[in-house]
């Protein structure tokens, strides 16, 4: 078996820290037999079960590194989940899905030994549902340094989208990129100036601002720039913040 789900796993009758001990536990130690899975998801959960804010993790770096031949690993759920000292030679794609997820969460992964990871994948989230990071703790993966085999970088569902935009313009992460997704997030014309504005971005392949709060002018402007470079570009799905409510695609 070389790829391995992990959907549902709570019950009513079990705490929380229960319920994770029993699906957590019996995984990591069945781990000797697995030798062969690439391919791990932990909490395909649906909105019917479950609301994303309310699927509870715990510190999975133990049940993960159980697991050294991985080279996909997603996650969905952000509370209370923790990745210490992460290492995985091989791992190459890395999907983190959840409402909010927090500083030290942010800055583990951005510090973890993962030197073949060319796909990156961050839902940030909003405050409102437990994000706690800022665009500082993203500091170690921007600089470039931290993963040289990176192709891909998403930093999406932000409710700070703006600034992360905005940080590109120092980042020397850019240069080694071919896609930027940026999608799902509170992105405005503030933001997407700083995208037109950054001359860094001209070599990439794809930028990706799905699900967005653009003017149809900047919506338009974007793609002007982008047809120049010769870059794909979805502005698709803009928002209407006609009541000046803005939100993530993903919160609850």
């Amino acid at each position: 078996m070389q790829g391995l789900v992990i959907g549902y796993w709570g019950t009513d009758t079990l705490t929380d820290a229960d319920i994770r001990a029993e699906m957590a536990e019996p995984l990591r130690v069945a781990a000797a037999q697995l030798t062969q899975v690439r391919v791990l998801y932990i909490n395909d959960i649906s909105s019917e079960e479950s609301e994303v804010s309310w699927i509870a993790n715990m510190d999975l770096s133990a049940l993960v590194q159980a697991f050294p031949r991985l080279i996909d690993l997603g996650i969905r759920g952000g509370n209370e989940f923790e990745l210490p000292g992460l290492a995985l030679p091989h791992l190459r794609t890395l999907v983190i899905e959840a409402g909010g997820l927090s500083s030290a969460l942010v800055r583990q992964v951005v510090q973890a030994d993962l030197p073949a990871l060319t796909h990156p994948e961050l839902w940030l989230g909003t405050e409102d549902y437990g994000a706690m990071n800022s665009v500082e703790d993203l500091s170690p993966l921007l600089e470039g340094l931290r993963f040289p085999a990176l192709r891909y970088l998403g930093l999406k569902n932000s409710d700070h989208q703006d600034q992360v935009a905005q940080v590109f313009s120092s980042a020397p992460v850019v240069g080694s990129l071919e896609v930027l997704d940026l999608l799902m997030g509170v992105l405005t014309d503030e933001g997407a100036q700083a995208l037109v504005d950054n001359p860094s971005l001209g070599h990439l392949k794809k930028l990706d601002l799905q699900f967005n709060w653009l003017s149809e002018e900047m919506a338009g402007r974007l793609q002007a720039w982008a047809d120049a470079h010769g870059i794909e570009l979805d502005v698709s799905d803009r928002q209407d913040d006609e009541d000046d409510w803005r939100y993530v695609a993903l919160g609850e």
